[in-house]
């Protein structure tokens, strides 16, 4: 159902069943990792005018990826990571790949 590289790989999927009979499937909650579970590969320095997006394309070689970077640094709005330039941000693994997982190459903004 969702891509192998989604934050919602592996979410179990349920079924709630409505009064009138329809069935109306769902994505269960995500319950979020703790950062400090998750296994850093690297580090980044955000630069002033970069959002979260353009960081995960510069890292992760997809823009797509932002929730790692809000994951592996306890953001809830990924607006958050880049709010400060100079930050340094965590780069994880996501939490179902062990620390010896797939990585992707790290682009130019990586380090």
């Amino acid at each position: 159902m969702f891509a192998a590289t989604s934050r919602y790989q592996g979410i179990p999927i349920a079924v709630q069943h409505t009064a009138d009979g329809r069935a109306i499937t769902y994505v269960r909650r995500r319950i979020l990792p703790q950062p400090e579970d998750l296994a850093q590969i690297g580090s980044h320095t955000v630069r002033p005018a970069r959002r979260s997006d353009h960081i995960a394309f510069a890292v992760f070689g997809d823009a797509e990826q932002w929730w790692r970077l809000a994951d592996g640094n306890r953001a809830d709005d990924p607006d958050e990571l880049t709010a400060r330039p100079g930050r340094i941000l965590r780069v994880t693994l996501p939490s179902q790949l062990p620390a010896g997982g797939l990585i992707a190459e790290a682009g130019p903004g990586h380090g």
